[in-house]
């Protein structure tokens, strides 16, 4: 708990302009610090949270062959990934194991029937959701969750937006058709199959978009960053509580002002090698075409953009496909 800091955002929520401005300066510390922190006062509630961890156990106790039935295809982030398909230590061209996790993921929906969403450049983005027959309640708790990342992320951003410089609503356009892909990654016991050398929960990486919201139920073989000695820290676990992070787009989007941080999900300790562990991901993306180049408030007069001008969709799409890769040894 030395370098990551736990903030209560409910007076930004609710507050007026003298507790917003105490808020952001807070989050504009440790964005511009650690890329991390643990948020409280976030409005969602906790029967929920116990409501998704409930159903998606029951998901990933089936069968393997039944999540088989609902396996992501190479062409969008939807449905079942299996245990040890990815390694997002790829994403950053560091060859190691893949990942000891399986999960099954979703996207946004009801959405309109129209170009944007369902034409030649949208519909990857947009593509309908597999859902499961068992557990029968599976969908409408998850979309519910889903709902409630959308008006968190909305929140957040607008935190952001004051802590830039900028006026609350700046991102609004930019995320209003945002692409986010939701996440419940399954970190089984190893308590039969040891790890091979190198091989992690999962590997180093950075996030890809522009925030990633987490809800985990332990921090037993838990999340941990690179801190700025170079040594890995874990990340405090608060129950109830999220963490958010920045990706590698917010970094680009801020000129570096911002840091996307390195972190990883370590194995469990061998006295808890039997604990499995579960985490809820909300890796906030904004629109396919919003163009991702230096916030105004970010560049000194006289100074140059660090990176070129991408889209949000040419972003993910590029990083989803390095880790997609796996390399046998």
């Amino acid at each position: 708990m030395k370098t990551i800091p736990i903030i209560d955002i409910e007076p930004f929520l609710k507050g007026g302009k003298r507790e917003k401005e105490d808020v952001a300066d807070k989050i504009n510390q440790a964005c511009t610090n650690v890329g991390f922190l643990v948020i409280t006062g976030h409005g969602v509630e906790n029967s929920l949270i116990d409501s998704m961890y409930k159903v998606s156990e029951e998901y990933f106790n089936r069968p393997l062959w039944e999540k088989m039935k609902y396996k992501m295809p190479p062409d969008r982030y939807r449905g079942y990934t299996p245990f040890g398909s990815e390694n997002l230590a790829n994403s950053l061209d560091e060859i190691s194991p893949p990942d000891l996790k399986e999960s099954f993921s979703i996207g946004p929906f009801n959405h309109p029937s129209d170009e944007y969403h369902f034409g030649e450049a949208g519909s990857r983005y947009f593509a309908p959701n597999y859902w499961p027959s068992k557990p029968t309640e599976m969908q409408n708790v998850w979309e519910n969750y889903y709902s409630e990342m959308e008006r968190l992320s909305r929140d957040l951003m607008k935190i952001f937006a004051v802590s830039l410089g900028l006026k609350e609503d700046w991102f609004q356009d930019k995320i209003d058709k945002h692409i986010t892909n939701f996440s419940v990654i399954h970190y089984p016991g190893q308590d039969i199959k040891k790890p091979r050398k190198n091989q992690l929960r999962a590997g180093a990486h950075s996030d890809y978009g522009s925030l990633t919201i987490v809800q985990t139920n332990t921090d037993i073989g838990g999340l941990e960053i690179k801190n700025k000695n170079n040594e890995w820290e874990p990340v405090p676990w608060v129950k109830g509580a999220f963490v958010v992070n920045l990706g590698d787009l917010m970094a680009e989007w801020t000129n570096d002002k911002w840091v996307s941080t390195m972190h990883r999900v370590v194995n469990p300790p061998v006295e808890h090698s039997t604990t499995s562990k579960t985490s809820m991901t909300f890796f906030h993306q904004p629109n396919y075409d919003a163009i991702i180049e230096c916030i105004p408030t970010c560049i000194q007069s006289g100074e140059v953009p660090k990176y070129e001008k991408i889209t949000s969709g040419d972003h993910v799409t590029m990083k989803i496909n390095k880790h997609r890769t796996i390399v046998e040894e």
